[in-house]
């Protein structure tokens, strides 16, 4: 399946990119989500016709990005959660609660950006987790997990 990307793809390509994707990943993922469309004459000529104005959005939303990224590195997100002996939570810490912190903070941030490749946490502490705002724009943000015993 041949198709043209209408945005940056991790591992993919850049935006304007014509690429050879399996057909699965591109029915079911690049076409429903806008990333992609297929690559006929009229599409070409529909794609360089709004060059322009796709590169202007793509940048934009990098620049926008690259700020929230910038923000959520100044704050240190402080999550209180009931814990048991030894600083055991009751339960787990997981990206929905980090993207509520966040939100808290006054900074946007939805739970799919969190990256937490080692899994929830369960214990009392201070961490750092990946976030991932945009293709290429990565990087880690403070969380204090403090126990509250009552």
């Amino acid at each position: 399946m041949e198709l043209i990307l209408l945005e940056k793809v991790s591992n993919l390509g850049n935006l304007g990119d014509r690429v050879r994707v399996r057909p699965g990943y591109g029915r079911n993922y690049l076409l429903p989500y806008g990333k992609a469309k297929m690559a006929t004459e009229e599409n070409i000529r529909y794609f360089e016709e709004r060059r322009a104005e796709l590169e202007q959005a793509a940048r934009e939303a990098e620049q926008a990005a690259q700020a929230r990224l910038e923000q959520l590195q100044a704050l240190t997100l402080t999550i209180t959660a009931k814990v048991g002996e030894q600083g055991k939570l009751f339960g787990s810490v997981g990206p929905a609660d980090i993207a509520e912190a966040a939100e808290q903070a006054g900074v946007e941030l939805a739970r799919r950006e969190v990256r937490m490749p080692e899994g929830p946490i369960r214990v009392a502490g201070e961490y750092e987790v990946q976030v991932s705002l945009y293709t290429d724009i990565d990087g880690p943000v403070q969380v204090v997990v403090e126990g509250d015993e009552s």
